[in-house]
């Protein structure tokens, strides 16, 4: 297949810029990945669509305030950091902004010294690898002197950064948001385990790779970039159950999904581990974990367009995807999801 194949039309002003007033009314598009049958619900709706005894799979990541603005050691000429992921220690994999002149062994300072950076090496896309310096731990700097990333296509500021983050988040390493864990409340998801429906999670760490192009026009062509995922005893027995039991395992977004695939032995199996995954799912790939998938609207040509239309076929994906863009949905990290 083409990357082509993935392409749909939308209109610039159904690009969310900003999340409704109740995360759990935003409309809901559901498509019945048997018959292509599409219904037009609220997100609080969803209820009616998880059974007891599935097992509801939630990316418990949380975003980091992975974006540093500083200066030049010596200059002053203004720079633009974005945290990527850890190597080892100090060490990270950034995205600097401007950075073509940036060369190893340039010196950045941040949050009026209380950081510092220098530039170790330059790697693939002209991303660098930088040490940084500081006194305290870490993490508290990053919470005082960071900025929680936002996607490129959102160019409104967001007032309350925790609208960027899921209710249940929990550990720190995403340079962005598992978006389709946005519209679920504490209520709702109490409600849900009130019902019978079994609550698991993972950890994948979402790295920037999420909104990259797909440059290669034969899918088998283009590489993913790698993320960190983890999953625990616990939440692979209440999967593994679910799947014995003949219950559905359903994936709350793209990233919840890629784990449970990379993990999933060829039964479907799941053990706990951790690791890097650089899985990529696209028309063809079968799924030996997911049933069914609550995810955001994606962009056109992306990986995660792909993946939907892997699970529910690419036409009926597109065919949802036009009806959602008639309808006048919301699209992209602030938008009504798809089940």
């Amino acid at each position: 297949m083409k990357v082509s194949d993935f392409y749909y039309d939308l209109p610039q002003e159904l690009i969310a810029q900003e999340p409704i007033a109740k995360r759990d009314m935003s409309r809901l598009l559901v498509l019945d990945k048997e018959t292509g049958r599409i219904c037009h619900k609220k997100f609080k709706d969803i209820v009616e669509y998880i059974n007891k005894g599935d097992c509801l799979v939630l990316n418990d990541t949380r975003v980091m305030p992975a974006r540093l603005l500083g200066e030049k050691e010596g200059t002053g000429g203004k720079i633009e950091f974005v945290l990527l992921k850890r190597i080892n220690g100090d060490v990270w994999e950034v995205i600097l902004k401007p950075g073509k002149k940036a060369k190893p062994g340039a010196r950045f300072v941040f949050g009026n010294g209380e950081l510092k950076a220098e530039i170790i090496e330059i790697i693939e896309e002209g991303n660098r690898l930088v040490r940084f310096e500081y006194d305290g731990i870490f993490e508290e700097i990053l919470d005082r002197v960071g900025i929680v990333p936002l996607p490129p296509y959102i160019t409104k500021r967001l007032d309350d950064a925790e609208r960027y983050q899921t209710v249940y988040s929990k550990y720190k390493g995403s340079a962005a948001a598992p978006t389709a864990g946005l519209h679920f409340t504490v209520e709702l998801l109490d409600e849900l385990a009130s019902r019978g429906v079994n609550i698991a999670y993972v950890t994948l760490h979402v790295g920037l790779g999420t909104f990259r192009p797909v440059k290669a026009e034969n899918l088998e062509e283009h590489k993913m970039h790698s993320e960190f995922y983890r999953i625990n005893e616990e939440d692979c027995r209440k999967i593994n159950e679910a799947k014995e039991n003949g219950c559905r395992v359903i994936a709350v977004g793209t990233t919840s999904c890629r784990v449970l695939e990379t993990v999933g032995d060829e039964k479907g199996k799941l053990n706990p581990q951790s690791g890097w995954t650089d899985i990529f799912i696209y028309p063809g790939y079968k799924f030996k974990v997911v049933d069914s998938l609550i995810t955001n609207f994606h962009l056109p040509e992306s990986t995660l367009i792909m993946l939907v239309s892997a699970l529910a076929g690419r036409d009926k994906i597109m065919e949802a995807y036009n009806a959602a863009v008639r309808e006048r949905y919301r699209f992209f990290s602030f938008a009504m999801p798809c089940l």
